[in-house]
């Protein structure tokens, strides 16, 4: 029988690709998580993980049911709050921008957690650029941006929380030498062919931290396609630095893609909200900020 804490054990793991780190995360024994991994495997009739150098990793059914066990805690959670938080009935309409990256990989699933309880709440959404969603915010044609907030260009212009940090690694095929290491260097890294993802100034980002550690990548392409990116570094083309939060183990076609901590301190990618300096938020407005706080956070 599936049970809550076995979910709970193996988004521990996954999130940390050790289990002694999962263990310590979890403040129990390495032996008490490697056990429910095993029953959890044996319940669900499939292999979850793949030992590797310094961890483990996801298999492609692990990958699929982290899905579904991250709504699975996504829903208890949600269960235990509407019992212990009586709030008031809200009723709003939120003017929301989202850049791409935000909404492709972080947004969705919080806002489906917020209107299960604020169904009163509405939102229009628009997608849009940092620089479009910048002006709309000065021109107060929406309220709140969820957005890469490492990118605003005028951090005087705007208030911002950073409501995630994820840490950028570099994406490597699994046959690749430098997956034997524990940690990579920017210099090893820039002796390797290098593709560049384009999306929400991805590349701009890269180019910038590239120039402060004083070395060139030897770019071999740049696409706005996160697929293209998986499949060239899974096949061996090229590696590639990006965030966890775009992370995924396997491209379309099947190939893996590993990731290794650069030695080096490139800065994260940090996703979170925006709002223009004078603005007052609504009581809708204000629920929809600290919900996103504390899921962040859970």
């Amino acid at each position: 029988m599936l049970s809550l804490r076995q979910v709970r054990y193996f988004i521990a793991v996954a999130d940390t690709e050790k289990v002694s780190a999962a263990a310590t995360q979890l403040g129990i024994s390495q032996s008490a998580v490697t056990l429910a991994i095993k029953d959890l495997e044996a319940t669900l009739g499939v292999t979850l993980f793949t030992r590797r150098s310094g961890g483990v990793s996801l298999t492609q059914e692990g990958q699929n049911f982290r899905t579904h066990a991250e709504n699975i805690e996504f829903v208890v959670d949600d269960a235990v709050a509407s019992m212990q938080q009586k709030l008031p009935d809200l009723s709003g309409k939120i003017r929301l921008g989202v850049t791409y990256t935000a909404s492709g990989y972080a947004l969705f699933p919080l806002l489906s957690r917020f209107r299960r309880r604020n169904p009163s709440i509405d939102f229009d959404l628009v997608e849009a650029s940092r620089e479009e969603l910048e002006t709309m915010l000065a021109r107060e044609e929406i309220d709140i941006a969820f957005m890469l907030v490492s990118n605003l260009s005028s951090p005087d212009r705007f208030h911002s929380k950073v409501l995630k940090k994820s840490p950028r690694r570099l994406w490597l095929a699994n046959t690749h030498p430098l997956i034997r290491q524990e940690t990579v260097s920017m210099a090893e890294v820039a002796a390797e062919p290098y593709v560049f993802f384009k999306v929400d100034e991805s590349d701009k980002a890269g180019r910038r931290y590239w120039q402060d550690f004083g070395h060139e990548p030897n770019v071999v392409f740049e696409t706005g396609s996160l697929e293209a990116v998986r499949s060239m570094v899974a096949t061996g083309h090229a590696v590639t630095i990006l965030s966890d939060l775009v992370y995924r183990p396997w491209s379309l076609d099947g190939g893996r893609v590993e990731r290794r901590p650069i030695s080096d301190a490139v800065p994260s990618m940090d996703v979170g909200i925006a709002w223009r300096h004078g603005y007052r938020f609504d009581p809708a407005e204000s629920r929809f900020r600290d919900f996103l706080i504390a899921a962040i956070d859970e």
